[in-house]
């Protein structure tokens, strides 16, 4: 097979069949990381929300400790 003008054999074609792969693989984990990493952004987002309603709903405020302390 010529590529490019290059005469590949067997084992450089199975060679460039595999860094393709690899690459497609990369694609594919790194598309759904970016997913994962998408969700629990707005999964902490979510429950950052429900926690201040319960908050605001039981009248303290945002910040305010109570205690010895603070």
């Amino acid at each position: 097979m010529t590529l490019f003008g290059y005469n590949l054999d067997g084992q450089q074609i199975t060679a460039l069949v595999s860094l393709l792969a690899v690459l497609a693989l990369w694609l594919v984990v790194l598309g759904r990381e970016r997913g994962y990493a998408r969700w629990f952004r707005q999964w902490e987002a979510d429950r950052k929300n429900r926690h201040d309603a319960e908050a605001d709903r039981d009248g303290r405020k945002r910040g305010h400790k109570a205690g010895p302390w603070g």
